[in-house]
């Protein structure tokens, strides 16, 4: 049996609701990250040492991570069960509930420790929330196209991090360079959580005229009629940790060193520029968001091509290069040229893209239908922990303590390597058909054109 597929125009609306939701949710996310480098320090964790303050504030970004598994493992489980376009609806309503909540949140100075505690509560709501979104965006489209676009196809929700960074940041970069700093401290920050809510009702709109996989109801329907005839029923986490413990472990070394690698791009940067440098915020947030603007057009690309010489080879191209350019990133942006650290930036997230764009067919790829919200959700989550969550604390430590950027190269020029030797023993899945159970490949698959493919 062929993967069951959705005509060029159908696909291309479902990969437009989910591209939308996606780069909205990462809006919420990154709009944190963004704001603890900059606003968070002073107004909910002020102390004496700007860097102290800041490394406080990236504690409490860090904990949203910490909830994205369990986020995933939920999420996983009823989006294995039910279906994935009910869970996205959810992540989407909790998502956007907490980021519009942190605009109204009163600072340290108005309630004392009560001003942290609701933002690390409302942070955490918003870890969950994107464990489930991942999955759940990528598994939709990557089910609903056929093997020989899948790529390119699947590689469109992965844009949206880029996009809801370059919306954050964008926003951010309009009210600083509009307000004086005492008004954007004051009360302008504020105004990039509250448009969420705005933005949530567009999305919510959007995604409820989604269809659901064909995919997956061919495996629902398959699996009542399993149960109808007295099969016993796994749940798919437990399936999951007893056969596909390979593919978690392979989607999180997949992972490590591309979610380490974009933190310290697109977060820790804001940090090194500004405090460290002692430039303007417009500096670091104008380089991030054009070199956003770029990692937004390009991550499609990489998919695209990964459709033609594989998932493993364009990984290898961005995880290598990774690893290399890690040491001339910080020599390029201590030049303090803005052009220069634009350029860096840039770069950065075109290696970066390289091992991103692909990613969503990869990990997809890896699990079987029963289990393949579960599965992905929680190798790409678990990741998130050990890397992404890590990265701009370690980049901040590691800067506070020793004065220079050199640590912080190595660091990332270690956690590509991670990626690279991790990807190099991983198996090809490029072409596989998604309607297959993994104990039916018994090669490599190559790439099968199918019906309904765009040309």
């Amino acid at each position: 049996m062929s993967d069951t597929t959705t005509p060029r125009g159908g696909i291309a609306r479902i990969v437009a609701a989910s591209l939308i939701g996606t780069t909205i949710e990462w809006y919420d996310f990154f709009l944190y990250g963004s704001a603890a480098a900059l606003v968070f320090n002073t107004q909910f964790f002020p102390t004496a040492d700007p860097l102290v303050g800041t490394l406080i504030a990236f504690i409490t970004y860090a904990i949203g991570f910490v909830a994205r598994p369990l986020g995933g493992v939920v999420f996983g489980h009823f989006g294995d069960k039910i279906g994935r376009k009910r869970l996205l609806v959810v992540s989407l309503l909790m998502m956007g509930g907490a980021t519009f909540a942190m605009g109204l949140l009163p600072t340290y100075g108005s309630i004392g420790v009560g001003a942290p505690i609701l933002l690390t509560v409302l942070r955490l709501v918003q870890g969950f929330a994107l464990g489930g979104e991942w999955g759940g965006a990528v598994l939709i489209v990557s089910e609903h196209g056929g093997a020989e676009h899948r790529g390119f196809w699947a590689s469109w929700p992965q844009a949206g991090a880029p996009g809801g960074n370059l919306l954050a940041t964008g926003v951010l970069a309009l009210l600083a360079a509009v307000q004086s700093d005492a008004a954007f401290l004051s009360w302008g920050w504020r105004v990039p959580f509250l448009l969420s809510g705005v933005l949530v009702m567009i999305g919510l709109w959007i995604r409820i005229s989604v269809t659901e996989s064909p995919v997956f109801l061919a495996a629902q329907a398959k699996a009542e009629a399993e149960a109808a005839e007295g099969a016993k029923e796994t749940a798919p986490v437990v399936q999951v940790f007893r056969r596909s413990r390979r593919e978690v472990l392979s989607a999180i070394g997949t992972r490590f060193g591309e979610n380490i690698s974009y933190y310290i791009l697109t977060s820790f940067i804001l940090v090194y520029v500004t405090v460290h440098l002692g430039l303007p915020k417009s500096t670091a947030l104008n380089a991030v968001l054009i070199g956003s603007a770029v990692h937004f057009v390009t991550i499609p690309l990489w998919g695209a091509l990964s459709d033609r010489i594989g998932r493993r080879p364009v990984t290898l191209i961005g995880s290598v290069g990774m690893a290399a350019w890690a040491f001339a990133f910080f020599g390029i942006v201590d030049s303090k040229s803005s052009a220069e650290i634009t350029l860096a930036v840039i770069a950065g997230l075109l290696l970066h893209g390289a091992m991103y764009g692909p990613q969503a067919a990869f990990i997809s790829e890896m699990f079987d239908t029963r289990v393949r919200y579960s599965g992905a959700s929680m190798g790409a989550q678990l990741a998130s922990i050990v890397a992404g969550a890590l990265a701009p604390i370690i980049a901040v430590d590691l800067l506070k303590n020793y004065g220079s950027a050199t640590p912080v190269s190595v660091y990332l020029c270690a956690a590509a390597v991670v990626t690279t030797l991790t990807v190099a023993v991983t198996r090809e899945t490029r072409g596989r058909d998604l309607t297959r159970a993994e104990t039916e490949d018994t090669a490599d698959p190559a790439p099968a054109v199918t019906a309904g493919d765009p040309a």
